[in-house]
């Protein structure tokens, strides 16, 4: 929201105060609280009539400091609240002068100037990281009797803004004004499903409005070098976050909010989806299931769309008898062939489904101020809202999916959770309905991963979500919505899923060929590739089926070359995902994440790292023109052998059964030796594809077990290079692995191991 008509006048209705100075600053043991007058005091006389900001600075974690600005304090708090991991308060240290006021938690400070100008400065690494100067902090009431809280941080030259979420307009924020409201927009708008007030710069430190509610963003917009958040109110909390690297920023951000949780190895393979609108029954899945095999696609999941349920009854959690007449049956049928089974689901209730009245009549249902149950028409005539603040709503809700559980289901599809109405409605619990807006989104999700855990164990749920806000990362899997079936939106839906992987959440899918419309046959071979260089990979649509041979024969072998590929890739993607569970750093990467220090990668977002490992860049042309951006060093394409020495930007041109896919200089990529599914003993026949090794370097490489050994330690292997030998020594490994390492476009070996053997060179010269 801006309050400002350029940058000397205010807008119409708009009455800010600004603290002054820093009056008094107390010193607790854990927390520093400054009390900040709207104008200088300088007599008695000029304490008497005017505001007084407070505002307390604490720490829930080293190098985190929070800032809590308040106005009037005597409101009602009703909730809800992110969840935040750990104590409210941490000890820090604390000095306060005549001159300023600092509170230290790890390498992080804030310093308060005292005296007759407002600055606050966070410090780190004997800089300056972020400010809020004159001005920046604000209160202002409005002539309609609303009252708004405001913070401004500064920006440097050249700093770039990250994050807020699942965004499908530019990576890089700056200059953007940007609303944190869940909405069902599709991918083409200002809109986003994902909304969270978190965002990050390639300048050392994020910052985290712990607001639930409409958190209002102005990134370097209404003051072109500061970003301001503001929310509706008489408070506002935000925490600074340290890093100085963006991986540590987010590795500190998902210890507060929350660590992407494991999925199973299962979900890693291709999902296959009825599609939306499509007419289909067990004959049409069946055949779907039967032309994968014979055509020899790996198949991981089939999913059920929508209609698996009666039209206008969505949703009553029951299969369609008309097209699903033995639904148990089907899915022993399906899961005979090693198949896992994904269904639909939302959280509204039609109100010609039969659980509607029950509902209604117990209170599981959204309520107005009235009293009636919340109902309107968009999306199911007459829909009420599942009222996920009530435990007793929940354990109905859920108790329907543990039926489905009981009959074969492995998974849900957890769409919506958007429209979530505000004005005058009631929830069970009292919560604030603004507040409840983006939050409900984790109740839904929440709800029904825990049932999946308790149902299935520790690491073997997994959702396929639309809608989130902070701390969903906890709730995987997540996917980007309704996008067109163009290349335009296939890279707008790869600039969501970046801006979300800034945001915390370590996996993200997206609809394979686009979900509105029918794509052309190009557009989905080259969306193949993306798809199944994603960390989740699915073939869905809207009004048409997305088997490949839907489009042509061509598509069919793209399908089975990236397909089989990314289970080839397993024994690495097992390791990377990993890392999004122990340390919140995603799958899919942004350039500058990987390279923060290099400036051409500061904007990129037409490609991505997929791990620490792997560049890709999908191709957005129908002519196979792909420009590909190469940081420093000799890269290799994992593809063709190739090689392209950077930094620099290169042109470069693929078929359809090609795509830019470069392995990093001085790292080792574990291949598996299966390439039909996700679960398996990754180690059990591994190769170890070293890439251009430094001389001297030592790289240890972790492949995890996976499939039946899972439990097992991951396999160790440390590769080191003298000169022209490469060697190789291993532990915990199975009898039979190898070794190739490809050195300026010539790849040596494999060299196979022998049973027993821990050690192993290789000549490169």
């Amino acid at each position: 929201m801006k309050f400002t008509d350029g940058y000397w006048m205010v807008r119409e209705g708009m009455h800010p105060a600004h603290p002054a100075q820093a009056y008094d600053v107390w010193a607790q043991d854990d927390a520093m609280t400054v009390y900040a007058p709207t104008s200088a005091i300088r007599t008695r006389g000029d304490t008497l009539n005017r505001p007084v900001v407070t505002l307390t600075y604490s720490s829930p974690m080293p190098d985190v400091i929070r800032v809590r600005v308040e106005n009037h304090t005597g409101g009602l708090d009703r909730g809800p609240h992110f969840a935040l991991e750990g104590p409210a308060r941490v000890p820090v240290d604390i000095e306060v002068d005549d001159t300023v006021g600092v509170l230290t938690s790890g390498g992080l400070s804030v310093h308060v100037q005292r005296g007759d100008r407002w600055n606050v400065e966070f410090r780190a690494g004997g800089r300056v990281l972020t400010s809020s100067p004159h001005k920046a902090t604000g209160v202002v009431t409005t002539d309609q009797g609303e009252t708004h809280v405001h913070e401004q941080l500064t920006l440097g030259v050249g700093e770039h803004v990250y994050g807020l979420g699942e965004r499908f307009g530019p990576f890089v924020k700056n200059g953007q004004s940007v609303d944190i409201w869940n909405a069902d927009g599709g991918t083409s708008s200002e809109q986003a499903y994902k909304n969270v007030p978190f965002y990050l710069t390639d300048q050392g430190y994020g910052v985290f409005v712990n607001q639930p509610e409409l958190v209002s963003f102005e990134i370097a917009s209404e003051n072109t070098s500061r970003t301001q958040f503001s929310v509706r109110g008489q408070s506002l909390e935000y925490l600074v976050i340290h890093g100085p690297s963006p991986k540590e920023i987010l590795r500190r951000y998902t210890a507060l909010t929350g660590r992407p949780a494991r999925v199973p190895t299962w979900s890693y393979g291709l999902w296959m989806s009825t599609s939306f609108t499509t007419d289909y029954d067990e004959a049409t899945v069946t055949r779907f299931v039967e032309g994968m095999a014979e055509r020899d696609l790996p198949l991981s999941v089939v999913h059920f769309d929508c209609f698996w349920m009666r039209e206008l009854n969505w949703c009553d959690f029951e299969w369609d008898p008309r097209t699903f007449p033995d639904p148990e049956g089907m899915l022993t049928r399906l899961k005979d062939r090693g198949l896992r089974i994904c269904v639909w689901i939302n959280p509204y209730i039609a109100q010609r489904s039969p659980l509607f009245a029950e509902a209604a009549s117990r209170g599981y249902l959204v309520r107005r101020t009235d009293g009636s149950v919340w109902q309107w028409d968009k999306w199911q005539a007459g829909m009420g809202l599942v009222d996920f603040t009530n435990p007793e709503a929940t354990a109905w809700f859920t108790g329907h999916l543990d039926r489905l559980i009981g009959m074969g289901v492995d998974a849900f599809k957890t769409d919506f959770g958007e429209r979530i109405p505000t004005d005058g409605i009631v929830w069970h619990d009292g919560s604030d309905p603004e507040r409840m807006h983006n939050y409900y989104a984790q109740l839904y999700n929440r709800s029904v991963f825990d049932l999946l855990v308790r149902r299935r164990g520790e690491g073997e749920a997994v959702l396929f979500a639309r809608s989130a806000t902070a701390g969903g990362q906890q709730l995987p899997v997540h996917w980007g919505g309704d996008c067109w079936s163009t290349y335009e939106a296939m890279a707008e839906s790869l600039r969501g899923g970046l801006s979300l992987s800034l945001s915390g959440f370590g996996y993200w899918s997206h609809d394979i060929g686009g979900f509105e419309g029918t794509p052309d046959p190009t557009v989905f071979k080259r969306w193949l590739a993306f798809g199944l260089l994603s960390s989740h990979s699915r073939l869905h649509g809207s009004g048409s089926y997305r088997v490949p041979w839907a489009f042509d024969e061509e598509a069919v072998e793209v399908t089975r070359r990236f397909t089989r590929l990314k289970m080839s890739l397993m024994p690495y993607l097992a390791r990377v995902a990993e890392e999004a569970h122990t340390d919140g750093t995603p799958m899919m990467r942004p350039m500058v994440l990987e390279f923060p220090e290099d400036r051409g990668a500061a904007t990129v977002d037409t490609q991505y790292m997929l791990g620490d490992a792997l560049l890709v860049a999908p191709v957005f042309d129908a002519e196979g023109v792909v420009d590909v951006y190469v940081p420093a060093g000799t890269w290799t394409d994992l593809l063709s052998g190739a090689q392209v020495t950077g930094p620099r930007w290169d042109r470069q041109r693929h078929d359809v059964q090609s795509l830019p896919l470069l392995v990093r200089p001085g790292t080792v990529v574990p291949l598996g030796a299966r390439s039909d599914r996700p679960d398996y003993d990754y180690a059990q026949g591994v190769v170890l594809h070293v890439v251009e090794p430094q001389d001297g370097a030592r790289t240890e490489v972790l492949v995890p077990r996976g499939g039946d050994e899972s439990t097992r330690p991951p396999a160790r292997f440390v590769v080191e290079r003298a000169g022209t030998e490469v060697r190789v020594s291993a532990s915990h490994t199975p009898p039979d692995w190898s070794v190739q390492v490809a050195v300026a476009g010539r790849v040596h070996g494999p060299v196979r191991v022998v049973a027993g053997q821990d050690e192993v060179r290789l000549a490169i010269g």
